[in-house]
């Protein structure tokens, strides 16, 4: 089953983070996605004005909602930037990959 088709999980009590071991082979299955030091991982989605990135970042939170997981999002002129991370752990899980996999799938729609 791919990332996109999974679903994020609930996190109960603390969540353990992923090791560089476990998080190299999920982020492989990614595109354009960054690890920043095992933590977060980020992407910046570009665009040629401010209402494309706006409105990516509105699809982002309506999924966001629907896996009850939230990335922080900063809207730009031309840009969105995605920034996904498990507060519980204070680094990364499956459900941050499942997250950007299902963002991914929404932006290739567009």
């Amino acid at each position: 089953m791919s990332l996109s088709e999974k679903t994020c999980q609930p996190c109960r009590g603390e969540a353990t983070a992923l090791s560089t071991t476990e998080i190299v082979p999920l982020l492989a299955q990614l595109d354009g996605w960054q690890c920043e030091d095992d933590k977060k991982i980020v992407k910046s989605f570009r665009f040629d004005n401010f209402q494309e990135a706006l409105d990516l970042a509105t699809k982002v939170g309506a999924i966001a909602q629907k896996e009850n997981h939230h990335p922080d999002l900063i809207v730009r002129w031309g840009e969105l930037r995605v920034e996904i991370w498990t507060h519980a752990s204070r680094g990364l899980t499956e459900n941050d990959f499942i997250l950007a996999a299902k963002i991914d799938r929404c932006a290739s729609r567009n």
